[in-house]
């Protein structure tokens, strides 16, 4: 609620909350996309191709967590829901972190592809990455 204090911000929070837990728990994809569907009432029925066409840049969950789990379902590893996300258009960094949120949970992220950001990242956010990692007990 610190940043989405709207009842659909909340709503959308929860869904991808509940899709990484899921994801993290070994779901299956069809379990991820019933669930959040049941609980959560998000039509996750339309593909990438049939969103893609007519998507823009939009601000409200509504329109953003369902097409972001849509791209996680249709993804086949990691940087393909990445790449299936950012390809939907609009409002990408968002579509992305979710998608890639749940991704990770999902399919983990590639080492190579770990290695390639953790060298871009400036040695003040890097420390940061490490003592957070070592607080809740993650090697690199």
């Amino acid at each position: 609620m610190v940043t989405h204090n709207h009842p659909e911000g909340i709503k959308g929070a929860e869904a991808t909350a509940s899709a990484i837990f899921l994801a993290r728990s070994d779901s299956s994809k069809g379990e991820i996309k019933d669930y959040i569907g049941k609980e959560f009432g998000y039509k996750l029925n339309r593909t990438c191709d049939e969103i893609r066409p007519d998507y823009h840049h939009v601000e409200t969950c509504m329109e953003t967590v369902p097409e972001a789990i849509t791209a996680f379902l249709e993804g086949e590893s990691f940087e393909d829901v990445i790449r299936t996300a950012v390809s939907l258009g609009g409002d990408c960094d968002t579509l992305t972190a979710i998608a890639g949120s749940i991704a990770e949970g999902f399919y983990g992220v590639p080492r190579e592809l770990k290695e390639e950001c953790y060298n871009r990242l400036p040695e003040p956010l890097l420390k940061v990455l490490k003592d957070f990692r070592e607080r809740i007990g993650q090697q690199h």
